[in-house]
């Protein structure tokens, strides 16, 4: 978008340093919000925007720098500071109950009061629609929290905020657990908000969006701002290259997938999540070999459990799972390994990795009882060490060697040790959960390339991600689970963000792409 005439700083931050320990999480930051504006602070996962926003909204104190709230200088303790000076916060988790109705949630530690003592709802309600009204954020304020979606829950925090008197907002990484629609709902809310004066700083690693809605951009990378600019003037190639330091290929080139033989057959699974509630209720699926299949869908619909029960780690409560026609339903994962199935797990220090280990003892977590690694009941260090050496090198894993703990590389070195060690067991099935989260973009490219190398070679990939467009840019067919069930599976080149998006929210799609109304 255009960049704006913009208004006097309401926002002036110069020379914030915050350390933790080990960590300089901000290096002598400056940054500027002007009123009207929405600014965007981009970077990876650790490159400290979040912090700097933290220390904003009083939840960090900065070892150094100041901070200028409409040309006045201020000091930000606590979060009852920011909110004085007119600032709030809308944090990636929200902070709701869900018990409570919007109006509720809405007043909560700000009540209305009937002759000072008993709470006036009738009050508290209008405010709620006053407000709401006023900003174009249209929603029932007797609703309870945990009847609404997730999207709708997003607009009670902006509205807290609001009722609150927040001329400056910061939302961090708000897209995160949102359809593409409700992104979209969230862009128009933002630019409203925007033209009534309100100044917004948007917090986000995802380039897309950020040239999509921004007015000017700030990248922070490893704590240092490494460039600021008119979003109007820049394009997402130059804002990957300052997040990373150097070019990267946003979209890995792949070519056409020639599918093979069934090699995951799944029929009619159903399961329990750690609540014993029902989290996979029928699913049926296929993913042959030499083909991605990727599974869409917005978090906590029963996609952690699917991938939990193919890979042996919960048990099914009923349906099958097939491996190459074989029925490995509620298998243990050591023997599910044995068969072929490989598992990149979305969360890489519970399920991936043993930190305390060596990057080479964690090479071999799997094999580490089988000839090369074993003779026995003794292990095969020099084998070992040379194994993982090679794997360092294929895989190019930065670290000082085999032998330095897995806990204190990187997270995208850390995931690149779990690549390595899956995809070079020769494997029939790749089951790849979350496989970039928390990576910045060159790590990206890297396991990007690598999973469409695995099914180059013909083995099968089953993709899960939050991200649609990782999922729109790797998977050859994409299925899209909804409270557990899969609502539809379109071929690749039949997908669109807005089809993908009705199906994320609960649409089933026809055979021929109609829709077919809403799965309850």
């Amino acid at each position: 978008m255009g960049e704006k005439a913009r208004g006097a700083p309401v926002l002036v931050m110069k020379g914030i340093t915050k350390r933790f320990p080990g960590v300089l999480a901000n290096d002598g930051i400056d940054f500027t919000l002007h009123k009207g504006e929405i600014h965007a602070l981009l970077g990876e996962n650790g490159a400290g925007k979040s912090t700097l926003m933290k220390i904003l909204y009083g939840l960090y104190e900065a070892d150094a720098g100041s901070i200028e709230v409409n040309g006045q200088p201020v000091r930000i303790a606590e979060p009852n500071d920011a909110l004085r000076l007119g600032i709030g916060m809308v944090h990636q988790h929200f902070m709701l109950i869900p018990q409570f109705t919007v109006a509720e949630n809405l007043v909560l530690g700000a009540e209305p009061r009937r002759g000072g003592l008993f709470l006036d709802m009738k009050e508290a309600i209008r405010k709620v629609e006053e407000v709401s009204q006023a900003y174009g954020l249209a929603m029932d304020p007797t609703a309870r929290v945990s009847d609404i979606s997730v999207g709708m829950q997003q607009r009670v925090e902006i509205l807290k905020t609001l009722l609150r008197g927040a001329e400056i907002l910061v939302l961090d990484e708000p897209t995160a657990v949102l359809t593409p629609q409700e992104v979209l709902e969230l862009f128009t809310i933002m630019r409203n908000l925007a033209e009534r004066g309100k100044s917004i700083v948007f917090i986000s690693h995802k380039l897309k969006e950020v040239t999509a809605i921004s007015d000017r951009v700030t990248v922070i990378r490893r704590g240092r701002v490494v460039g600021s600019l008119p979003t109007a003037e820049t394009t997402v190639d130059e804002l990957a290259s300052l997040m990373v330091g150097r070019a990267v290929e946003l979209v890995v080139e792949k070519g056409e997938a020639k599918p093979g033989e069934d090699v995951l057959v799944i029929d009619n699974l159903h399961a329990l999540d750690a609540r014993r509630l029902p989290a996979v209720r029928g699913v049926s699926l296929k993913v042959r070999g030499g083909e991605i299949l990727g599974i869409a869908g917005v978090d906590g619909n029963g996609q952690s459990e699917l991938v939990e029960v193919i890979t042996g780690m919960r048990r099914a409560t009923s349906g099958k799972v097939l491996l190459k026609g074989m029925d490995v339903t509620n298998w243990t994962p050591r023997r599910l390994t044995e068969r072929g199935v490989v598992h990149i797990p979305a969360d890489r220090h519970r399920h991936g990795l043993v930190l305390d280990f060596t990057v080479a003892e964690n090479m071999v977590l799997q094999t580490y009882y089988k000839p090369p690694f074993s003779r026995g009941a003794v292990l095969d260090w020099d084998a070992i060490r040379k194994t993982a050496r090679e794997l360092i090198e294929e895989y190019d894993v930065r670290t000082p060697g085999e032998d330095t703990r897995a806990g204190s590389l990187s997270g995208g070195n850390q995931q690149k040790v779990i690549v390595a060690r899956e995809l070079s067991r020769e494997p029939e099935l790749v089951v790849a959960a979350q496989p970039t989260r928390g990576l910045d973009v060159g790590a990206i490219e890297f396991v990007h390339r690598r999973l469409i190398m695995a099914r180059d070679e013909g083995k099968a990939v089953l993709l899960v991600s939050l991200e649609l467009d990782e999922i729109m840019a790797l998977a050859d067919r994409i299925a899209v689970m909804y409270e557990g069930k899969i609502v539809g599976i379109v071929d690749r080149d039949e997908a669109t963000e807005e089809k993908l998006g009705l199906m994320m929210a609960g649409a089933s799609v026809e055979p021929d792409g109609g829709r077919a109304g809403r799965v309850g």
